[in-house]
This record gives structure tokens, sequence and C-alpha cells, in this order.
């Protein structure tokens, strides 16, 4: 492991941290005199909240110490975000000596969050070694590449030192369920603390978890194929497959279906088509392109 990650002066932990107004003058105002701080504001009902938290998160860590991240829940600390002019969620502000020194509104990709975070570095100065961070890069392009099994080595090895580095706690779990390990993500899903699962980084991996045990076998696939055959009214068979196909890996269909039960009887069932695939958003990711176009589709036919 310490050929891995070595040993770090400053731990993932004193990188990124949660923080209010009482705080601030010193998490933000005192810590960006020798770096920069990147300061997320947010709030728990923000969904591009919590699906971009994760990646903003990864991208301090892959920064390896040269910047640092202070979230702030606007709901708990509304004077501050008052004061700091925030009109809407997620808004990221950079401060550097004290003072604020670029931002962005609204949910960046995982691309341009790296974009934003490069140029502050580069306009501020120099790299510091996190070789955590340099473990959770290996384990992120380890995940691009499909490579699930040598992504779980090595956040099992951070893991194994650092057992509250939340973003390796995700990158297992997303990797146990990319490999269709649902019984061993539950798991350990089921072990976190209870403070740790409400976070907004785990809402995405919650909705994965409930997503797989909604899966069929083929023959189940195939009634209720067979039922939509038959009627194509039959709006419980349709939202039963598109459930099946999503756990199944056929997100495009399972969209398919559930825009079809809006267009022909948005009220069915109390609107749960709309709901259940809001829940596939939040699963897939905000920057998933199944995501962007079923949501241009749901948009066009709420709003057209």
């Amino acid at each position: 492991m310490e050929e891995l990650i070595g040993t770090s002066s400053e731990q993932p932990a004193d990188l990124i941290k949660d923080t209010n107004q009482q705080d601030f003058p010193k998490d933000v105002m005192e810590a960006s005199m020798s770096q920069p701080v990147l300061v997320d504001f947010w709030a728990p009902w923000c969904g591009p909240c919590k699906q971009m938290m994760p990646a903003l998160e990864s991208a301090v860590l892959a920064a390896k110490g040269a910047v640092k991240l202070v979230k702030i829940n606007i709901d708990e600390n509304q004077m501050l975000a008052s004061q700091l002019r925030v009109q809407s969620v997620p808004t990221v502000y950079a401060f550097f000596q004290g003072q604020p020194v670029d931002g962005f509104n609204g949910a960046l990709p995982p691309s341009e969050i790296k974009k934003f975070i490069d140029t502050l570095v580069q306009k501020t100065g120099g790299e510091k070694k996190d070789p955590v961070a340099d473990a959770l890069e290996q384990a992120t392009l380890a995940r691009e590449a499909k490579d699930f099994m040598s992504a779980m080595s090595i956040y099992s090895q951070i893991l194994e030192h650092f057992p509250d580095n939340e973003p390796a706690m995700v990158g297992m779990l997303e990797c146990q369920l990319s490999s269709d390990m649902t019984e061993e993500a539950q798991a350990l899903f089921d072990e976190l603390p209870e403070d740790l699962r409400t976070k907004p980084e785990f809402s995405a991996i919650i909705a994965k978890l409930e997503l797989a045990a909604q899966s069929l076998d083929n023959e189940e696939v195939l009634e209720l194929r067979q039922k939509i055959e038959l009627d194509q009214a039959d709006n419980q068979a349709r939202f039963d497959l598109s459930l099946a196909l999503q756990a199944s890996g056929n997100h495009e269909e399972a969209a398919d279906h559930l825009l079809y039960i809006i267009k022909n009887d948005r009220s069915w069932n109390d609107d749960a088509a709309r709901q259940q695939l809001l829940q596939f958003f939040e699963a897939w990711g905000i920057t998933d392109p199944m995501t962007i176009k079923a949501r241009n589709r749901l948009s066009s036919l709420l709003f057209c």
C-alpha cells in the first residue's frame, strides 16, 4: 500500500470539509491566504448539487493538494449565502488570498470541473503531491477503461488505510454495481454509518441499488412484452418492463416506455412514470448522454 499511496502530510480530510457561517473566516478566508479554496454552495433538495459533488471532490483530490474544497449548505447558512449573493445552486466560488477570484453557476461535467481547477491552480501557483489523490486518479482511469477489478483493488487499498475516504467508498460501490455485484454493494452500503449514507455523494448509489433490486429474469421480461403487445394501454406492464430494462442496462428503451406513459397518460398512478424517470436520471448521472437525451424529450412533452 505504501508503494501506491505512500504517506501524505495533508490527508484528504483536510482538503475537503463542510463549514458554516461561523467558521467561514477560518476555513475559507484564512485558508485561502496560502492556496486557493473552492466554496461549493449546495442544498439538500438540489439534484444537480448531489450529482456534481462527487465529481467536484474527485477533481479536488486529483489536484494533489493544490486546492481545497469547502462545502456550505445554504439552507443552514442563509445569511452567508445572501451576503455572497448566491442566487442559485450549485454555485462554486474560488477564493485566493481572502478574495473571490473566479466561480461558476450550475452543475458542470467532470471535464469542465477539471479544466476550471487546472486554470485556477495555474493562476495561483504550483501543485502539491498527494499520493492518495494519485491512487484515486489511477482508480478513475481503470474505471474509465472498464477494468473494474483493478479499480476495486486500488479502492480497497485506500480504504484499508483511510476507511473514511468518501471518494474511494463511492468508487468501490460504483465498481461493484457496474460488475453486477449488487449483493456485495448492498452489504457494503449497509455497513456505512447513517450520517455517511445520507450524504449527497451517495444519492446516486442509493438510486442504483433500489433499481438493481427491481431486476427480472428473461421469462418475466418476455411476459411483460407480450402484455404490452396485446394492450398498448397497459401502463403497469409498460412501467414494470421499464424497470427491468433499466436493471439490465437497456437505458434507452427503459426511458422510451416511461416517456410513452407520460405522453399518453401523464396522471397515471400519481405521475409515477415521470418520478421513476427522474430516479433513472439520478442513477445514470446528469452528464450521461442518455440522461441528456431523455431529459430533453421529457421537457418537450411537459412544456411544449
